[in-house]
């Protein structure tokens, strides 16, 4: 167990980061701000406080990120946690991809005292989860990431406040929790896609591992639910709305009219139900078994 003592983040490279109370972590990419943050694997850079004052006691003067570090975390040597290795601090997953860097081109504390700790003693990591994190926090070594889902509505009516309840949430969130998965969130959204699109980007940023829509998924000019998923996923899962629509078939033809469909953004699972309590029952219980395996495979915690 150790505890967080510094965040820090610039918004340019090159140049020394500075501390900062609080920041936001975003999935797959790293700190919200941050210069070094990005579609790679050195996403967020951690120092051990141990190190630091190793350093200082040889006479040198360091401020929190003079040594272009991310986090500053007391209770680890972090260069002996193996790549793979995954921390944990509050909702925020990390995972080790990197120990140490070569040093291509000296900075300015090499350049003060001759010397520079974090070719050796950093390591760098992707974030698995997203969420906040602030000093003071504690840090811990981890394991698997909690399931946990976020819902969302889609209905004019029920956004405008003309439904006294939303009774297919109630059932996606009866039956998640049953099956122990923690509510990330619930969100009514009227059917309009720009809305859809920044929901569910905003809850794959978070990390969400299954993030369901119920409603939307019909002809109406109105339903543009699936056309919403289309656009943030980068990967598509057919097989899921597929067995779905082959479910539903034993029990009205007109289950081939869902336009429902599934996929993948970032590490969560994006998967259109039916818009019918009766419907989000038969379809969830179905596919739900099997849609933790798949999860578990995104998050690096299951093989193939």
């Amino acid at each position: 167990m150790g505890k967080i003592n510094a965040i820090c983040i610039s918004e340019r490279r090159g140049t020394a980061k500075k501390f900062v109370e609080a920041a936001a972590f975003i999935t797959e990419f790293g700190i919200d701000g941050d210069a070094h943050a990005g579609d790679w694997h050195r996403q967020v850079s951690l120092l051990g406080q141990g190190e630091i004052d190793a350093f200082k006691a040889r006479g040198a003067k360091v401020e929190p990120g003079a040594f272009g570090e991310n986090i500053i975390a007391e209770g680890f040597t972090f260069k002996k946690l193996p790549v793979g290795t995954r921390l944990k601090c509050g909702d925020v997953f990390f995972e080790i991809t990197q120990i140490g860097k070569e040093c291509h081109a000296h900075c300015a504390i090499y350049q003060q005292v001759g010397d520079c700790i974090m070719p050796r003693e950093g390591v760098f990591a992707r974030v698995l989860h997203g969420g906040k994190i602030s000093v003071g926090d504690e840090l811990e070594l981890a394991e698997k990431i909690p399931l946990d889902a976020a819902i969302i509505t889609v209905s004019d009516r029920g956004f405008h406040g003309l439904r006294d309840k939303d009774l297919s949430g109630d059932k996606c969130e009866e039956i998640l929790s049953a099956a122990g998965y923690k509510i990330f969130s619930r969100t009514t959204l009227p059917d309009v896609k720009k809305f859809i699109v920044d929901k569910l980007i905003e809850l794959a940023d978070a990390g969400v591992g299954l993030i369901v829509t119920t409603g939307g998924t019909g002809f109406s000019i109105r339903d543009v639910t699936p056309e919403a998923t289309l656009e943030v996923c980068t990967r598509l899962a057919p097989g899921i709305p597929e067995a779905m629509r082959n479910l539903s078939m034993q029990v009205t033809r007109r289950a081939m009219l869902s336009r429902a469909v599934a996929g993948i953004r970032k590490r969560s699972l994006i998967v259109n139900l039916p818009g019918s309590p009766k419907a989000v029952d038969e379809c969830l219980n179905f596919v739900l078994p099997e849609l933790q395996h798949g999860i578990e495979i995104l998050r690096g915690e299951a093989d193939k």
